[in-house]
C-alpha cells in the first residue's frame, strides 16, 4: 500500500525571486477496491491509510453496520497492482448495493444509482438535557488542525475527528475527500465499540453537504462543528434528526443552522 504523502518536483515562483525547481510534498489520491465475495463492489478513490476503518465507516451507511460484529472479517491486499479490502458481512447484515463507477475523492454519493433518505438513525443524537458550550464549539477546528500531520506536509487533505462535549477531541483522520475522512473516524469508533456516538460531535475540516450529515446520523452522533458552510438540503436533514449543526466555525465566531438549543 503507498503512503499517505509523497514527492515531486515543482517549481516554485516566490515574489521579487527568481523561480527555482525543489521537491514537493503532495498527498496521494489513489483507488480502493471493496470487494465482497470476489466480486469488486465500489472503488473509492482516497488517501491510503487505515482503508480498514474506511472501508467499516463506508459500510455504515451503505450497509446500516452498526456494531463491530455485524463485520465478519476485513482483509487488505493488494491484488492486479491495486489496493483492496475483501468484506464479509453477518449472514443478517444487508449487502451494499454495487455502484458501477468509480466514486471521486470530492463526492460521497456521486455513483449511487439514488439519493437514499431511508430512515439512519438507530438511537436519539443525546441523551435529554444534553448542551454544548459554546466556547467549546469554537475551540474545536484548532483542535483537530493541531493534529492534522499530512495538511501540515501537503495542505491538500480534509480531516474528521469525534470529540467529547468538554472539547476532548479522539482519534482525527485526514483523506483528499472530506466523505472518506469522515467514513475512517466512523469506521475508527465502530471497530472500538464506540458507536453510537450518542453526545458527541462530529468534526470536519470543509463544507457540510448531504452525505456529511447521513453519516453522522447513521453513526449516532450529537451533531456537527465545520470550518464552512452547509448545503440547504445538509441543514434540512440536521433538523430532522434533531442534530445540532454548526458551521462557519472560525476563531470565537460561528453561524448555527440547527439545534441552536443545545447551545449554552
Amino acid at each position: 500500500m503507498a503512503g499517505s504523502t509523497t514527492r515531486r518536483s515543482i517549481v516554485r515562483m516566490p515574489s521579487g525571486a527568481e523561480p527555482a525547481r525543489t521537491p514537493d510534498d503532495l498527498a496521494v489520491e489513489a483507488p480502493l477496491v471493496l470487494a465482497m465475495d470476489g466480486a469488486a463492489i465500489a472503488t473509492l478513490m482516497r488517501t491510503p491509510g487505515h482503508d480498514l476503518e474506511l472501508t467499516a465507516g463506508w459500510l455504515v451507511v451503505e450497509s446500516g453496520v452498526r456494531r463491530p460484529d455485524d463485520i465478519a472479517h476485513l482483509r487488505s491486499c493488494r491484488e492486479d497492482d491495486t489496493d483492496r479490502v475483501h468484506i464479509t458481512l453477518r449472514a443478517a447484515v444487508c449487502p451494499p448495493r454495487p455502484r458501477a463507477f468509480v466514486t471521486s475523492a470530492a463526492c460521497g454519493v456521486c455513483s449511487a444509482d439514488l439519493l437514499d433518505l431511508r430512515p439512519l438513525a438507530t438511537s436519539h443524537p443525546h441523551r435529554t438535557g444534553w448542551r454544548v458550550d459554546r466556547g467549546v464549539l469554537a475551540t474545536l477546528p484548532d483542535a483537530m488542525r493541531r493534529r492534522q500531520k499530512a495538511f501540515d506536509r501537503t495542505g491538500a487533505v480534509h480531516a474528521a475527528a469525534l470529540a467529547a462535549v468538554d472539547g476532548t477531541v479522539t482519534a482525527v483522520r485526514e483523506d483528499v475527500g472530506r466523505h472518506n475522512a469522515v467514513d475512517k473516524v466512523v469506521g475508527h469508533a465502530l471497530m472500538a465499540g464506540e458507536l453510537p456516538a450518542q453526545d458527541r460531535l462530529l468534526v470536519v475540516s470543509g463544507r457540510v453537504s448531504f452525505e456529511i450529515v447521513q453519516k453522522a446520523v447513521a453513526a449516532g452522533a450529537a451533531g456537527i462543528v465545520a470550518v464552512s458552510a452547509p448545503s440547504s438540503l445538509a441543514v434540512d436533514l440536521a433538523r430532522e434528526y434533531g442534530l445540532l449543526l454548526a458551521g462557519m466555525v472560525r476563531g470565537d465566531r460561528l453561524n448555527v443552522y440547527a439545534g441552536d438549543d443545545s447551545i449554552s
